[in-house]
């Protein structure tokens, strides 16, 4: 009989500008509860989670006050590390892409479909560039 390993972890990162905790279940329902103290970045974190049908729990106490960025930038190294603990030895990933060009008003767009982790990986990278 095979073992089912659950792919969950929790992290928690402490800085002179941030306290945060991270808990991630890569197999989750799209549940958790967001408090990143940015209300567009749990907005975004939102949409990985229900989209990607991912449990995420992120809770930061920062220095909001100052700037955005310190919250941003160490929550992302921290979804990123509890990503990387809970997806473990990496077996039975499968990696492939797509291009796709599409065309819109003013504008083509070219659009690479990756595998769902890698696009995570993607996005978070990308969220972090647009809030700074």
């Amino acid at each position: 009989m095979s073992q089912i390993t659950l792919r969950t972890a929790t992290v928690e990162r402490n800085t002179a500008e941030t306290q945060i905790t991270v808990s991630i279940n890569l197999d989750g329902t799209g549940k958790g509860n967001l408090d990143t103290g940015v209300p567009f970045l749990d907005h975004m974190l939102d949409q990985i989670k229900r989209h990607g049908l991912i449990d995420l729990d992120v809770k930061c106490v920062g220095d909001t006050h100052i700037d955005d960025h310190h919250s941003v930038e160490d929550i992302g190294i921290t979804i990123g590390q509890a990503f990387a603990q809970a997806i473990g030895d990496k077996k039975g990933i499968r990696r492939w892409i797509f291009r796709l060009l599409v065309p819109m008003s003013a504008v083509l767009t070219l659009i690479y479909l990756v595998n769902f982790f890698t696009a995570l990986l993607i996005m978070l990278g990308l969220l972090c560039i647009l809030i700074i």
